[in-house]
This record gives structure tokens, C-alpha cells and sequence, in this order.
């Protein structure tokens, strides 16, 4: 059988319009070879995003998908157009993260099938996965070790100084965890991308504010594949010349650490998670950009500010 990705790939080839299957851990819709929407098991979709901001009741949003769809959502509904649009390029990205690597599954798919959202934004097939491998090295970057993406959150019950400085994701999961609560269940608890909370989970470990797992944790819905992909892509760069990018794979020093450590999370890696806002030459903070709508050009426009704001410390 054929991975998951390469499938997509093909399909994308092929100008295919309906929706891939995936077992229960998705579905992946496409019309002609592009992606307008993905449904992940482990992850929040757009109906639990817009709940978890008050904006409406998961309720509403259900009879909403039977009546009317996404054009009676915007002129009815208390979501602007370009609030719904970000809702989808987080869900997407988020799905894709944690879907793409999925194995086990026998994929199915089924010609015309769409989702309640309609046609509304396409995403590249390709650059779904580019985006994907990005953030599996950042993720590498910031915490060389996956143990945690799958274990209990365990905040430490003492600070390791006088004081801590905590983003508003990094606060949600602090006060949501219970000892028993992995990301993923954090994420879907709390309304927010697996994603998101994966990358506070992993800064938090590498500012020493987490417990090491009681036991080794189980592998999660992608099976360790952020640090490997992240390792494997970064040594592949690297024998063909290409320079690394600021969200490259780890050092191979850091790896060697994870297996020397038995009982103890490993070492940050140095810098790892110094990242600033986008400035220019003057060192001002570059604008955020333009108002979105709903044309697919807009959605590169997204990405990167997406990627700029996760990189923000």
C-alpha cells in the first residue's frame, strides 16, 4: 500500500474532486487536486475552533452544515470572512501535521464527495507537505526529543528560579493539565491546534518547567515522526548543499543526549527557541499584512504569517 502522501500526491496529479478516506483518523477533500479541507481525529476542526472563541455554539454550527453551509454561516453568523478564513488554514495545517504520516489505514476515495464549507480555499498538495516537514523541524528544533507530544503534561510542582514568563497557550496548558491530559487532549479540551500545543509543550520542556514522563510513552497517531522526518530531511540537506533554514533539524549532538539521559529530559538545544518577530533593515516590526478574503492567493500570505506568530517567543 502506498503512503499516504504519495496517494495525495497522485490524486493532485490527476485533478481528482472528492474526498479521501483515511480510517477513522480523517478525511482529506480535494477538488481538482487541491485540498479545500482536512478532518483529523486528533485534532480540533474548524466547528471546535470557533466554539472553543465563543463565536458560536458547536450546536448552531452543526444545523448550519445542513442548511445553508458556509454562505448562510457569513451573512447569519457572528464570523467575518477573514476570521473563518484563518479558522481554516489552522485546521488544515493542523489535520495535515498530524494525518499525512498516519499509517495502518486503507485509504478510500470516494469522487465528488465535499465538505460543509464548500470550495471556499484551496491548498497546494505540495505545499502542505513543505509546510509539514517545516514544522517537524522546528518542533526538533525547539526539543529534540517527541517523548513528550504523546505522555501526561506534568508541569513541575516548584519553579526552577524565581520566576517564569508564560504565552497565552503555554498558560491554557498549564492550567488545563491534570497529570493524565496529553497534548493532543489538551488541544482538543482547550479549542486549540495540536500544533500550538505541541510547540508550548516542548518550549515549556526546554525552559526545565516540565516533569520527565513517569513511563515511555505509547506511539501517538503519527508515530514519532516529528523528530525522525525532522532528522532524516535535515541530513538530506545537508548531503545535497543546501544550507539549513532557521527551522532546521537539531544537531546531532542533541539526539546523542536523548538516549544518554536515561530518567531525565534532555538538553534544550542552544537557541532553539530565540526567535523574534519579523523586523526590518531599521529593526521596525514588519506589518502583519493586507485584510484577507477569500481568494487562494491569500492563503501563502497566511502561512507565513501563521509561521511568524508560532515563531514568536
Amino acid at each position: 500500500m502506498a503512503p499516504l502522501d504519495t496517494l495525495l500526491a497522485g490524486l493532485a496529479r490527476e485533478r481528482s474532486t472528492g474526498a479521501l478516506r483515511v480510517g477513522r483518523a480523517g478525511t482529506i477533500f480535494l477538488s481538482e487536486g487541491r485540498v479545500t479541507y482536512m478532518e483529523c481525529a486528533h485534532t480540533p476542526g474548524v466547528e471546535r475552533v470557533l466554539a472553543a472563541r465563543g463565536r458560536l455554539p458547536e450546536t448552531a454550527l452543526r444545523r448550519l452544515q445542513a442548511d445553508g453551509g458556509c454562505a448562510r454561516l457569513l451573512e447569519e453568523g457572528p464570523v467575518t470572512l477573514g476570521e473563518l478564513q484563518y479558522c481554516v488554514l489552522a485546521a488544515v495545517l493542523d489535520a495535515a501535521f498530524f494525518l499525512l504520516p498516519a499509517g495502518g489505514n486503507r485509504p478510500k476515495f470516494r469522487p465528488g464527495e465535499q465538505h460543509w464549507l464548500g470550495g471556499q480555499w484551496y491548498f497546494d498538495v505540495a505545499g502542505l507537505m513543505r509546510e509539514c516537514a517545516r514544522r517537524r523541524a522546528y518542533l526538533a528544533q525547539i526539543w529534540p526529543s517527541a517523548q513528550l507530544d504523546t505522555a501526561p503534561v506534568r508541569p513541575l510542582p516548584r519553579l526552577p528560579g524565581n520566576g517564569v514568563t508564560l504565552d497565552s497557550v503555554q498558560w491554557e496548558v498549564v492550567t488545563g493539565a491534570d497529570a493524565e491530559a496529553t497534548p493532543l487532549d489538551l488541544a482538543k479540551r482547550l479549542g486549540r491546534s495540536g500544533y500550538s500545543v505541541l510547540l508550548a509543550v516542548r518550549r515549556m520542556a526546554a525552559a526545565g518547567l516540565l516533569a520527565p514522563p513517569q513511563e515511555p510513552a505509547k506511539d501517538g497517531p503519527y508515530k514519532g515522526a516529528t523528530t525522525a522526518r525532522a532528522t532524516k530531511e535535515g541530513t538530506a540537506r545537508h548531503a545535497a548543499g543546501a544550507p539549513d533554514d532557521a527551522t532546521g533539524a537539531p544537531e546531532d549532538g542533541a539526539a546523542q543526549a536523548v538516549g544518554d539521559r536515561q530518567g531525565a529530559l534532555p538538553r534544550r538545544v542552544r537557541g532553539a527557541a530565540d526567535q523574534r518577530p519579523p523586523h526590518d533593515s531599521h529593526g521596525r516590526g514588519l506589518p502583519l499584512g493586507p485584510p484577507v478574503s477569500a481568494d487562494p492567493t491569500d492563503l501563502a500570505l497566511l502561512m507565513r504569517l501563521k509561521k511568524a506568530l508560532e515563531e514568536l517567543t
